[in-house]
């Protein structure tokens, strides 16, 4: 098979085989591991750099979407296999993690504490969020038994920044119960968040 190349938009390099169009990469790789157009190369050598290319290829897209916001190992696989193959997922998320940049336990202690405290979630919602990221249940127990969560007073913070005027309308008390109870937290923690409003406001 003879290969030879081509410039793309941006960094992008082309390569051919015997004039047909077969895969793409960057500048970078391709300075790292060029080959004179018109080289004759059979199937192994094609499939070595093929694997180069690839496992390159997974690395830049974990790069680009680490760049946007931390992930779950889990959440940064089901991106990458979108894209790449799955052994070159697999290889690019193994050297991130080496190289700390990809961590269950931080991403998860970041998360709890997002959810807790700028989300104002319950901690059973928090732990659903959690389980659908793909975190270890040993994680998310393990970082939710080190927070000290006062519901009642979270309760009174989010009824008094979201749900104070729909308390005053027909059936309002029954409705935000339920709407709080959908988000996971428990009736007795609502019904002392709401004597508590109204003991203060009358």
């Amino acid at each position: 098979m003879i290969i030879t190349h081509q410039k793309g938009r941006g960094s992008k390099i082309h390569i051919l085989l015997d004039g047909e169009y077969a895969v793409t990469t960057d500048e970078n790789f391709w300075c790292d591991n060029y080959i004179s157009d018109g080289t004759d190369i059979d199937d192994e050598e094609w499939q070595d750099l093929l694997v180069k290319i690839n496992y390159k290829k997974a690395l830049n897209k974990c790069a680009d979407l680490l760049s946007r916001r931390d992930h779950s190992v889990k959440e940064l696989r089901d991106k990458l296999l979108k894209s790449v193959d799955p052994i070159s997922a697999e290889k690019a998320i193994n050297r991130y993690i080496e190289a700390g940049y990809l961590d269950d336990e931080k991403y998860c202690e970041m998360l709890v504490s997002y959810l807790l405290n700028t989300k104002k979630y319950s901690v059973s919602h928090i732990r659903q969020e959690c389980f659908k990221r793909g975190i270890d249940r040993e994680i998310v127990d393990d970082k939710l038994e080190s927070i000290d969560v006062d519901a009642v007073t979270t309760l009174v913070e989010i009824i008094r920044g979201k749900y104070l005027s729909k308390l005053e309308k027909e059936n309002g008390v029954e409705k935000v119960i339920a709407s709080l109870q959908r988000k996971g937290f428990k009736y007795y923690d609502i019904k002392s968040a709401l004597n508590r409003i109204f003991d203060d406001e009358y």
